[in-house]
């Protein structure tokens, strides 16, 4: 599959690499190291990556403008399904190659590279540059890396295998970036978003089986003086409180007349509720736009609903094993 998608990307003069609305560092990470390593290797082509940016995540470069194609090749990263990937049109497009590592949702490209198996869709493009003769430099590494960690959180999800370690020795071994220069760039944070944090802390509310969650308003956002994507940002951030296995942050999204909700778990499978309020995303990790305050609670309530019958079953185990012994 690997040499089948350089095959492609040799062929074509003009890529434009998309991912998902609502960037994060992965498919950020994703997209602009595969632009460079593809620029790297063949400097003739006109190589786009394009999409909504974020300022948050300038440190990782610089994104192009979405200009008029023809005869062209589309990549995709990060991104499951067609009505998520962020690019205005997809007219214009010859060919489309998608490389995620999330659960499938729909075939949508010619050539699809899909494993759910590893971290990020970074882990596959190092796997990518690492097969083929597409090239790499120390700045290209370091970017894969930040994208890595962040949507592994640092190492500490079950989707870290030792793969995920091999190719990431092999990177430090071969490009011999600075990982302290990742992390201090990855996790410096303004104090206003500290701030934040703690009121979604002290404000957090429970459903009746223990469901976390926090409705930040466009009041909120305001008075913290924010952007919409914080809290979202933040989610990773409540992982380890002993009496919470599901998590929400709900958030108001004026300019787009959305409401943006970010959800986590520590064992109830979440994607698929997600995916009936227009979303989807991993089975511990999960993301939706829904268009009110009482739809984002709907989705709550079924979220708590969920988590009732996970505790049923862990306390039948339980009861199961016990008796077996």
């Amino acid at each position: 599959m690997y040499k089948l998608i350089y095959k492609e990307i040799k062929k074509y003069d003009t890529i434009v690499i998309a991912r998902h609305i609502g960037v994060d560092p992965d498919a950020m990470a994703s997209q602009i190291a595969l632009r460079d390593a593809i620029k790297l290797s063949f400097p003739g082509k006109r190589v786009l990556a394009v999409g909504t940016g974020s300022a948050k995540f300038k440190y990782m470069g610089t994104l192009d403008k979405f200009e008029n194609i023809s005869d062209a090749l589309l990549i995709i990263t990060d991104t499951p399904d067609k009505k998520r990937v962020d690019i205005p049109t997809f007219d214009g497009f010859s060919a489309m190659i998608k490389i995620d590592h999330h659960p499938f949702v729909e075939k949508f490209c010619d050539i699809e590279l899909i494993d759910n198996n590893v971290c990020s869709a970074c882990e596959i493009i190092m796997n990518l540059l690492k097969n083929t003769r597409l090239e790499c430099n120390s700045n290209i590494a370091k970017t894969l890396f930040a994208g890595l960690v962040s949507d592994s959180n640092r190492f500490l999800f079950d989707s870290c295998t030792p793969k995920t370690f091999e190719i990431v020795a092999y990177y430090l071994e071969k490009y011999k970036f600075k990982l302290s220069d990742v992390y201090e760039t990855l996790y410096l944070r303004p104090l206003k978003e500290v701030r934040l944090e703690g009121y979604m802390a002290t404000n957090m509310e429970l459903t009746k089986h223990g469901v976390a969650y926090i409705k930040v308003t466009d009041e909120i956002i305001n008075k913290f003086n924010v952007d919409s994507a914080s809290s979202g940002n933040l989610v990773n951030n409540f992982n380890h409180i002993e009496e919470i296995l599901v998590w929400v942050t709900i958030t108001e999204d004026v300019k787009n007349e959305i409401i943006r909700i970010s959800i986590r778990s520590r064992g109830p499978v979440i994607n698929d509720i997600a995916e009936k309020f227009n979303g989807g995303g991993h089975s511990t990790a999960s993301g939706a736009k829904v268009e009110s305050f009482d739809v984002a609670m709907e989705l709550v309530d079924a979220l708590d609903k969920r988590v009732e019958e996970y505790l049923k079953k862990i306390k039948k185990e339980k009861v199961e094993k016990l008796e077996e012994e």
